[in-house]
C-alpha cells in the first residue's frame, strides 16, 4: 500500500520509513526539506504543515492509503492534516504522555486519565488538540500513541547519547543519588515498526506507547552504558539537594534524572493495552549496544527538535561538583 510518513528524515520518522519499506509499502515523506533526504526509493514531498494548502498541493498526484504521523507540533498542523487526510484507511499518530493533564508527575494508570482541554499553545495541550481533531476526522481508523522516552540509534534528542559519550570518557562521573529511580523507555525501532503495523490494521484509540513500568532503573541504565562502552568510569553520587543548589536542572543537565518526588510517580505508566497490541520491548542491553555502535560509526548528528536545548552537564559545573568529593 501507499504509506505517507509525516516527518521521515529524523530519528523516529527515519525508522518508520525503514520499517514501512521492509514491509513492502510504497513510501513517501512529507517534510519541510531542511533536515535531509529520505532513503533512495522514497518519494520526498515538501511543504510546511502549518500552511493549509501544502498537503493538498503535495498530494495531487500521490494519494496515500496509510499515514504515520511523527511530526505534528502545532494545532494548525493537526487541523490541516485532518482536512487533507481524512480518507485514509489507517492513521497512526505519535502523541506524548504530555497529552495527559496530570503528567508529569502522574501516575498514568491507563488511557482513561484526563488529557488537556485548553487553548494553551504548549506541547502537551497541542498534542491533545491534535488527538481530538484527527480522531474526529478518522473515526475508527485513528490510533494515537502516547509515547514516553524514546531511545536508540539516530537519536537527535541526545539524552542517552550524552550519557554514553560521557561515560565512555571515563574518570569520575557525577550521577544523582537516585540510582534506584525507575525508568521505562521504548526502542525507536520497536515503536516505528509497531506504528506501521497499527496503521496497516486500522487500529484505533489511545495507547500508552512506552516500555513496561519497572523495566529498569537509572542505575541499571548507567551501568549498562559503562558495560557497552568498556569504560572505567567511577560514578560519584551527589545528593539531590546539592545538585539543585548548584543550579543543576533535572532532565536537562542530568539527562533522564527527575527529582525524587516527581520520579516516584512519573514512571508509573500503565501499558497493558500497548502490550496487548503487540508493542515490543527489546532488551535494554541491545538498545544501548546498538546506540553506542551508531555513535562509534560516526553518529550522524542531526538537529535537536525545535525548542529543545542540548542536554548534558557542563564540564565546569561537573568539575565544581566533583572538587569537594
Amino acid at each position: 500500500m501507499r504509506l505517507l510518513v509525516l516527518g521521515g528524515t529524523v530519528f523516529l520518522g527515519r525508522h518508520v520509513v525503514t520499517a514501512a519499506l521492509d514491509r513492502g509499502h510504497e513510501v513517501a515523506t512529507f517534510t519541510r526539506g531542511v533536515t535531509g533526504r529520505p532513503p533512495d526509493g522514497v518519494r520526498a514531498l515538501h511543504g510546511d504543515r502549518d500552511d493549509p494548502d501544502a498537503l493538498p498541493r503535495a498530494l495531487r498526484e500521490w494519494t496515500p492509503d496509510l499515514v504515520v504521523d511523527t511530526s505534528c507540533q502545532t494545532r494548525a498542523a493537526a487541523d490541516n492534516a485532518a482536512a487533507a487526510l481524512a480518507g485514509v484507511r489507517g492513521y497512526a499518530f505519535t502523541s506524548s504522555l504530555n497529552a495527559y493533564s496530570t503528567w508529569p508527575p502522574g501516575p498514568v494508570r491507563d488511557e482513561d486519565e484526563p488529557v488537556w482541554d485548553s487553548d494553551e499553545d504548549d506541547y502537551g495541550p497541542n498534542k491533545a488538540h491534535a488527538e481530538r481533531v484527527l480522531g474526529a476526522a478518522l473515526p475508527g481508523r485513528f490510533l494515537t500513541a502516547r509515547a514516553g522516552l524514546i531511545v536508540g540509534p539516530n537519536d537527535n534528542v541526545r539524552r542517552l547519547p550524552w550519557w554514553l559519550e560521557r561515560i565512555a570518557r571515563g574518570g569520575r562521573v557525577v550521577v544523582p543519588d537516585a540510582l534506584d529511580q525507575p525508568i521505562a523507555l521504548v526502542d525507536v525501532r520497536d515503536l516505528a515498526g509497531w506504528l506501521v503495523e497499527m496503521a496497516e490494521r486500522g487500529e484505533t484509540g489511545p495507547v500508552n506507547a512506552t516500555g513496561p513500568a519497572g523495566m529498569t532503573t537509572l542505575g541499571g541504565l548507567l551501568a549498562g552504558c559503562r558495560e557497552v562502552t568498556g569504560s572505567d568510569a567511577e560514578f560519584v553520587e551527589v545528593p539531590e539537594a546539592d545538585l539543585l543548589a548548584a543550579g543543576v536542572e533535572p532532565w536537562l543537565h542530568v539527562p533522564l534524572w527527575l527529582p525524587r518526588e516527581m520520579a516516584a510517580t512519573a514512571w508509573d505508566v500503565g501499558t497493558t493495552r500497548a502490550r496487548a497490541l503487540g508493542l515490543p520491548s527489546r532488551p535494554l542491553g541491545e538498545t544501548l549496544a546498538d546506540t553506542w555502535a551508531w555513535l562509534q560509526a560516526g553518529g550522524e548528528r542531526q538537529p535537536t527538535p525545535r525548542g529543545l536545548p542540548e542536554p548534558g552537564l557542563p564540564a565546569e559545573l561537573e568539575s565544581a561538583l566533583l572538587s569537594s568529593r
